[in-house]
């Protein structure tokens, strides 16, 4: 393979969301590998990739002119094409194509982002309502890439593709990794991340009302309702909360760097980035014994049952006996350095290469 033309445009404009910010950083490992060429449809986009990279500006792939966009590339003599996204159009193609599935959230929870238009937002809807339409888009691709071990068993049991599936793992962005800490007698726990239903906030609140003189630091922004919701929930069960309602980089860095752990009771998820971001810093994980959190976090983490709030509670006071701090601290450092975007990089060019044999 000489050139890869990589969609780029799902890279968002405002701020990164999961797929944009997967799109901009595999780019900027894969430019260093092979000449790529980057596929957007808005010039801004290109602030979030590397400074002089290589570029095309087609249509915005929701646009009914997606279902040409695979003449156009013919057009342009491509040979190898990947996508952080599953819906790229294909018709008609004379390249290599590798699609992503990240995962099947959706599945489960079919609210669709709502930054989409109301016509995307209906189709999405609609789509999730059976594996057939995935089945199909995926079959058009000549391998599959997904960011997890998770996701692609199941993938596999789902029966989603009939093609080769490689796991390009998810990344941080780099946060200065540093030696194992000592534990300083913090009792902050933090979380980050959405408030809907399945993320179970709930039982969090709950079991650190059953720590004494700990504090839980809600760092994601949220709605006045949800907010008036847990404030309730707390005063209830006497639960000390801090609601931040947003961080900058800098800040949840300092947040981390000092907090007794990271800690999520989430019922669902696509992958677990604050996982990884909190283990850079050695920020031992207390999370729920999701499959996912389990192949991420490792031995770096300790889990508990998301249905329980003593069994939360319970987890924390564990964390913080004898050594067990400073132990978990060295195995986030160590499973952290396993999530590495030139790593990620090297197992897609190795998927296009086993396509090319």
């Amino acid at each position: 393979m000489q050139t890869l033309h990589f969609d780029a445009r799902f890279i968002r404009i405002d701020r990164h969301d999961g797929i944009s910010r997967f799109s901009s950083e595999l780019v900027k490992a894969l430019s260093s590998k092979v000449r790529v060429v980057a596929i957007i449809h808005d010039l801004r986009q290109l602030e979030s990739l590397p400074l002089g990279i290589e570029y095309i500006v087609l249509n915005n792939p929701q646009a009914l002119t997606e279902f040409f966009i695979a003449r156009k590339l013919n057009n342009l003599g491509a040979t190898h094409a990947f996508s952080p996204m599953q819906l790229m159009g294909s018709v008609g193609r004379r390249y290599k194509l590798i699609l992503t599935l990240h995962d099947l959230i959706y599945y489960r929870h079919r609210k669709p982002p709502q930054d989409l238009n109301l016509l995307i937002r209906a189709i999405w809807r609609l789509y999730h309502l059976s594996y057939q339409p995935q089945r199909w888009l995926l079959n058009r691709a000549d391998a599959i890439a997904t960011v997890s071990n998770t996701t692609k068993k199941l993938m596999i049991r789902h029966h989603l593709t009939k093609r080769p599936i490689a796991v390009v793992h998810n990344a941080p962005d780099k946060m200065n990794s540093i030696q194992p800490r000592k534990f300083k007698d913090s009792k902050d726990l933090l979380y980050i991340g959405s408030f809907m239903p399945y993320k179970n906030v709930e039982t969090l609140v709950k079991g650190v009302a059953l720590l004494t003189g700990y504090r839980l630091h809600l760092l994601s922004k949220i709605s006045d309702s949800r907010k008036s919701q847990l404030e309730l929930l707390a005063k209830t069960v006497g639960a000390e909360l801090t609601f931040h309602n947003g961080v900058s980089d800098q800040e949840y860095k300092d947040l981390l760097s000092n907090a007794c752990a990271l800690v999520s009771a989430s019922k669902d998820e696509g992958f677990g980035i604050p996982l990884v971001e909190a283990m850079q810093l050695g920020t031992p994980l207390v999370v729920s014994s999701l499959e996912i959190f389990v192949e991420v976090a490792g031995q770096a983490g300790i889990y508990f049952n998301p249905e329980d709030p003593a069994s939360f509670a319970e987890a924390v006071l564990e964390l913080t006996q004898g050594d067990n701090w400073e132990e978990q601290s060295q195995k986030a450092i160590q499973k952290a350095n396993m999530f590495d975007w030139n790593q990620s990089a090297d197992e897609l060019l190795k998927l296009f290469s086993k396509l090319d044999a």
